[in-house]
């Protein structure tokens, strides 16, 4: 059942995505911050955790779990040092993520040329 539930948390987010595509002027990149933010929004209210027992690696995998991961370890480490922990806790969760895009994205830079 948990692949099921997977699968529709992820083809619900899919299908919201293609809907304001092709209802708005919207970019892909207007499209994937609202998807981050969405996710900050539900986490901030613990409801992301709830989607997460549901849907379990689907709701994971999402650019919304971007946003649920930053909110997450922000409002973690804030619980334990207070304000300077809710800017700190931010990259606790998703430091790894950040820098093997970073690191990906150099070493693609040097194999592929950018097109005029």
């Amino acid at each position: 059942m948990i692949y099921l539930n997977s699968f529709i948390f992820c083809g619900i987010v899919c299908l919201l995505g293609q809907i304001i595509m092709d209802h708005s002027k919207l970019t892909a990149g207007h499209i994937t911050t609202l998807f981050v933010i969405l996710g900050a929004f539900l986490d901030t209210f613990g409801w992301y955790d709830k989607i997460l027992l549901w849907a379990g690696g689907g709701a994971s995998v999402p650019i919304t779990s971007f946003g649920h991961s930053l909110v997450h370890g922000a409002l973690t480490k804030a619980k334990n040092d207070g304000l300077l922990g809710l800017f700190l806790g931010m990259f606790d969760l998703t430091a790894a993520g950040i820098v093997a895009a970073i690191i990906i994205s150099f070493f693609l830079s040097l194999v592929f040329k950018p097109k005029d």
